[in-house]
């Protein structure tokens, strides 16, 4: 295993705002963020290996050196969380469930589904300090809102962290910008109610989970491709059809242009486990569901490149 190049960028969202934005952004290569206050900065995220997000406190410590205050883990998922460890003693804030997925998953390869990338010496870290519905952090006289979402969308976990006063809103993996949405261990429906609360917070600027960062338009781009994903599950269920042999069938149209394309055998994994009904939902495969985007995709995903 070879360390890829990493590249990315600082995009200044705020006066003391700012995104860590990782091309492509496809698996595994997620967005960061920090806000700055006159004593300490706030990370929202970290990333997926030891490098990237070394690479991405480097890059902190070029717009100030003042200390780690507070960590932010926007859901549960190892490229958004496997860094902990490189903040410490900094306290992790997430979503109750987070740490609760942190610790039951560990720290997992998916050594079936990727040519494996170099992840580094990896140590687990979950959250310290948790929270189920709503909490403020202040970087000097900016409020970081911490908001969770009601039920299950991208995860069951997943929150965001707004910036009212500067229109900033840090999504996380609810948001995919340039890249299919993922939704295997979430909800499709849910991930769709997702969207009406966080067009509701009026954001002019979003920070997606992977892309360039973007305006709120992003919104119904996603709400049209999960709306296909809904039609074409139902169809499928009513003709009996597997989700592989449907993701087979599909015209992506306006979707073909999204990296990471095999993210549809997944989804609709899990919208026609919904449909099922509840058992058959808590039942899905993630394992099945992975195996047969590989199968889609001709392979192991990628390289996964982080």
């Amino acid at each position: 295993m070879s360390s890829p190049t990493i590249q990315a960028e600082v995009v200044q969202v705020a006066d003391n705002a700012y995104a860590y934005v990782q091309d492509d952004g496809t698996w595994f290569i997620n967005n960061t963020g920090f806000v700055v206050g006159p004593d300490g900065v706030i990370l929202i995220d970290t990333s997926s290996t030891e490098a990237r997000t070394r690479a991405f406190l480097d890059a902190v410590a070029t717009v100030t050196d003042a200390p780690i205050q507070a960590v932010v883990n926007t859901h549960h998922h190892g490229d958004h969380t496997h860094g902990n460890y490189l903040t410490a003693p900094a306290p992790i804030i997430g979503h109750h469930l987070c740490k609760e997925n942190v610790e039951s998953t560990g720290i997992d390869h998916y050594p079936t589904a990727f040519v494996q990338p170099d992840w580094g010496n990896l140590e687990l870290r979950a959250p310290t300090i948790t929270f189920d519905t709503r909490m403020d952090l202040w970087a000097g006289d900016t409020v970081v809102e911490l908001h969770t979402m009601v039920g299950v969308a991208h995860t069951t976990n997943d929150i965001v962290a707004w910036l009212p006063a500067e229109g900033v809103l840090y999504t996380g993996d609810l948001v995919f910008h340039g890249g299919t949405p993922f939704v295997l261990m979430g909800s499709v429906q849910g991930s769709i109610d997702s969207l009406e609360v966080l067009r509701g917070f009026g954001a002019d600027t979003i920070v997606p989970g992977h892309g360039k960062v973007t305006g709120p338009q992003v919104f119904d781009d996603i709400e049209r491709y999960l709306s296909m994903i809904l039609d074409v599950a139902g169809a499928a269920r009513a003709a009996g059809k597997t989700p592989l042999e449907a993701a087979n069938d599909v015209d992506l149209g306006e979707f073909a242009s999204l990296t990471d394309g095999e993210r549809l055998v997944g989804n609709l994994h899990r919208c026609m486990a919904e449909l099922e009904g509840p058992e058959a939902n808590a039942e899905m495969s993630i394992a099945a569901a992975i195996s047969d985007m590989v199968a889609f995709h001709g392979g192991p995903l990628l390289p996964c490149n982080a």
